[in-house]
């Protein structure tokens, strides 16, 4: 059997639209990684991007469980001596909630050329307003991420 190569005129990009209200972050992480991978299509192939535009608004609104956010940390090194410095991950919530869950998305994606293509294909915002209403996105319903009361 030959592998299958999708030609680029067959790759129709769509959007997609999700409300990350009340959505656990590994759970909203992974739904929005497959749609930017394109793993949902049926012309998916691992070397190529197939994948849509995803839009995830209300990113403030997102649920961390078991006490993650003030277990778990983001870490960056400025390349100096010393230069580590961590945020916990309910600072970076309150400060930076795009960041965060740019974050959680990005560490599920490919660590090469084609993950950081894909990871250019989304977009986070922390309110519920964003600027991609000429593309008139789709919603994308992930209803096994809420959080259970």
């Amino acid at each position: 059997m030959r592998t299958y190569v999708p030609k680029p005129a067959e790759i129709e990009r769509a959007w997609h639209v999700v409300d990350a209200e009340g959505l656990v972050l590994g759970r909203l992480a992974t739904e929005v990684a497959r749609v930017l991978r394109g793993k949902h299509l049926p012309i998916f192939a691992p070397h190529t991007d197939t994948g849509d535009h995803v839009v995830v608004i209300n990113a403030d609104k997102v649920v961390m469980t078991a006490g993650k956010g003030d277990t778990k940390f983001a870490y960056r090194h400025s390349g100096y001596p010393g230069g580590l410095r961590k945020r916990s991950y309910s600072s970076l919530l309150e400060n930076q909630p795009a960041e965060l869950v740019r974050r959680a998305v990005r560490g599920m994606l490919p660590k090469n050329t084609l993950g950081r293509q894909q990871l250019a294909k989304l977009k986070v915002y922390a309110g519920p307003d964003h600027p991609h209403v000429s593309q008139s996105p789709q919603p994308l319903e992930i209803p096994h991420a809420r959080r259970q009361a």
